[in-house]
């Protein structure tokens, strides 16, 4: 059944009314929704706001590195450090290392950009950290609602946004409505806020809708893989960072590897593959595998244990590929709109301060009666900020690399070394990019396919054993959230020109190729259940015909520490 025909059958859906609905219980939406209410105390007034969460808990599908500059933070909380914030481990020392098969090359740090530069940082698990910001948020008064996936867009008879619906619980596998069936409920706002993180399901719907992306480069993405270990005490080194690039990847895929050295003898380690790569049979995961096994890395792990495995897709940034961030009722923030600085490998400052900038813009409007506009104030805001400065600064970072390693290292230290020295600020010059990243996807027959290495199953792993860590879990009975808008497409582009990549590209083993018996041709199926929400099948599909959609809410991975 469609949702409108069990609406019919069952409804209608329960409503409530807010000032403002956020989604996404992330730092962006979190750091929203607390600078409203901080906002509303200091001019005496009451302000209605709540946050959806499609996670079990908020903290539960955040991932991310983390080294965390903490600007926007004390702009947020001045006394964090006195509330306790979980900052982890302040950076103490930064290594950057250009990897090769067997050894490295230490790049001085005299001589490194001034992106790679982590004074005043810190390393920490970014799921905790948003757990503490959202006891601060419920502190002040926010509605948090865990385990409620928003769904369904809202719109009012003028084409404006007025809201949002969750999705419907109890649903069997066929879409039918099972004995615990309970309808979604829908939650109307004077303005609602997107949140969802890279590539959000909701966000991708108001870009097209709303044409946000005209005359904007198309969005840059790549998969981020981590994991945390418990590591021997002897190599254990809080607040030291590790950055590496080079090996195992060529020369033609943008990436690299991250070891961050937390308290009580805890590494989080991870590696990033820009998913604008070429060659089909490439696999981010085994390189990440592979990748562990360097003798640099592989002395850190050596006796320790690994605890958690996770991983999400990320939003690269580039204010020339960010969409319009206003539209008639609502505002994207954070990844979402893509916030992140990827030349300084941090997102978590850039996407809490486009929270608080949309939440000053949203206070003004709801106080001066508005509803249901475009919120002009947020983006004069923003380009009136550090945070556009900053975005600004590093800009050309990702394409000057698609150029080639030598070409990216010259410019980034020309852009990013030379240049402050000699008082400028920013280049003077934007590099543009033209295609999107299931476009550069080449034919199978055109690539090298790549041999990996089996996981010893002790420093290498498999993806199941892998899933297992990432405590993912959704209800079996239940329609697919991994949808695909032509099912024959599959068989003729996918597996016959692409020799099936989504096997390869998905970091959870949801995707495969099965034969029915010997000799026939293999089909397509598609193991849900593990999926870990990374969206790299949404984005790099060769024939976008995957699609992800909100599962049932409270499903899928539940980190903690990560």
């Amino acid at each position: 059944m469609t949702s409108e025909e069990l609406i019919n059958a069952f409804g209608p859906r329960e409503s409530i009314d807010y000032d403002v609905v956020v989604v996404g219980a992330g730092p962006a939406g979190l750091s929203c929704a607390i600078r409203l209410k901080q906002l509303a105390v200091s001019q005496g007034r009451d302000l209605s706001v709540v946050v959806l969460e499609k996670g079990s808990e908020p903290g539960a599908h955040i991932l991310s590195g983390a080294v965390i500059d903490p600007r926007a933070l004390t702009e947020l909380f001045p006394d964090w450090q006195q509330q306790g914030a979980p900052m982890g481990a302040k950076v103490q020392s930064d290594e950057v290392l250009m990897l090769t098969p067997n050894g490295h090359r230490a790049i001085a740090h005299a001589l490194l950009p001034r992106n790679f530069d982590n004074e005043g940082c810190y390393a920490l698990s970014l799921s905790d950290l948003v757990r503490w910001l959202a006891q601060q948020a419920e502190a002040l008064g926010v509605d948090i609602y865990p385990g409620f996936a928003a769904s369904e867009i809202l719109y009012n008879e003028a084409g404006a946004v007025k809201g949002v619906a969750t999705g419907h619980l109890g649903l069997k596998k066929n879409g039918e409505a099972g004995e615990n069936f309970q309808l979604g409920m829908e939650i109307f706002a004077k303005y609602t806020v997107f949140a969802e993180g890279a590539r959000g399901h909701l966000g991708r719907q108001l870009i097209e809708r709303f044409g946000l992306d005209e005359g904007k480069d198309p969005q840059s993405f790549a998969i981020g893989l981590k994991e945390l270990w418990q590591v021997a005490p002897e190599q254990s080194k809080p607040g030291h960072v590790v950055h590496t690039g080079g090996w195992p990847l060529d020369d033609s895929v943008f990436g690299g590897g991250f070891l961050y050295h937390l308290p009580d003898n805890r590494v989080t380690l991870g590696f990033v593959v820009g998913l604008d790569y070429q060659n089909p049979y490439l696999s981010p995961f085994e390189e990440f595998q592979r990748w562990k096994q360097h003798p640099k890395i592989r002395a850190v792990l050596e006796g320790g244990q690994r605890l958690g495995y996770g991983a999400r897709a990320i939003n690269n940034g580039s204010p020339q590929a960010m969409p319009d961030l206003v539209f008639p009722g609502g505002a994207l923030v954070g990844c979402e709109a893509g916030f992140m600085n990827a030349a300084r490998i941090k997102g978590t400052h850039t996407a809490m301060k486009s929270g608080m900038l949309c939440a000053d813009a949203l206070a003004d409007a709801i106080a001066a009666g508005r509803q249901g506009d475009r919120l002009q104030d947020y983006v004069q805001r923003y380009q009136e900020s550090w945070l556009y400065k900053e975005l600004q600064q590093f800009r050309n970072f990702k394409l000057w690399f698609k150029k080639g390693p030598l070409v990216g290292q010259l410019m980034t230290g020309i852009e990013h070394w030379l240049m402050p020295k000699l008082g400028l600020s920013s280049p003077f010059w934007t590099l543009h990019r033209t295609q999107k990243d299931h476009e550069v996807l080449r034919p199978a027959k055109e690539c090298q396919p790549i041999e990996y290495p089996k996981p010893d199953g002790v420093i290498s792993f498999d993806r199941l054993s892998s899933v297992f860590l990432s405590n993912t879990n959704h209800e079996e009975d239940q329609p697919s959230h991994l949808t695909l808008k032509d099912p024959d497409r599959v068989m003729p582009l996918n597996w016959q020109v692409y020799a099936g990549p989504e096997q390869r590209y998905c970091p959870a083993g949801v995707y495969e190729y099965v034969a029915a018996q010997a000799g026939a041709d293999p089909a397509l199926v598609i193991n849900a259940q593990n999926c870990v929400h990374c969206k790299t099948c949404d984005i790099k599909d060769p024939g976008q015909n995957i699609v992800w959609v909100t599962p049932e809410g409270g499903g899928g991975p539940m980190y903690s520490g990560m």
